[in-house]
């Protein structure tokens, strides 16, 4: 069993590090709604693209991918991870819910959140739902 203590495997690999350096601000912590993040799905230049993974968001926008009529346009405004531990691009797969995953699975996830960490500033979190019906 590894050590609980020990640093992820997947933040040490070196097959996650971008190509060309990356330089990220330090995270926020700001609570942003689900409603909110939906708002940055991508579809008004005006404002920036955020995929949430895990309730982490990540702020794309650099990435086209993630604009209007990007290949990656159906993860922008949403959590989804289970699409993500997947590999689906289908939008009903694109949902917050992967606690009920395979270790495979859930391990795919992790190294999705490691190459999204090294790639994109973290703008926020999901606000708990408790907290987005006050």
């Amino acid at each position: 069993m590894a050590d609980p203590t020990s640093p992820s495997p997947y933040s040490e690999n070196k097959r996650f590090e971008p190509k060309t350096k990356v330089e990220l601000q330090a995270p926020k912590d700001d609570l942003i709604s689900l409603e909110e993040l939906a708002a940055h799905d991508g579809s008004n230049p005006d404002k920036p693209a955020y995929v949430a993974i895990k309730g982490t968001i990540f702020d794309v926008s650099k990435n086209s991918a993630y604009a209007q009529g990007g290949s990656y346009q159906v993860f922008a405004g949403k959590d989804p991870s289970r699409a993500l531990a997947t590999s689906s691009l289908k939008p009903e797969d694109c949902v917050p819910e992967w606690d009920d995953l395979d270790d495979k699975h859930k391990t795919v996830l992790d190294e999705w959140y490691t190459f999204f960490s090294k790639r994109y500033n973290v703008v926020g979190k999901v606000s708990p739902p408790q907290l987005q019906k006050l």
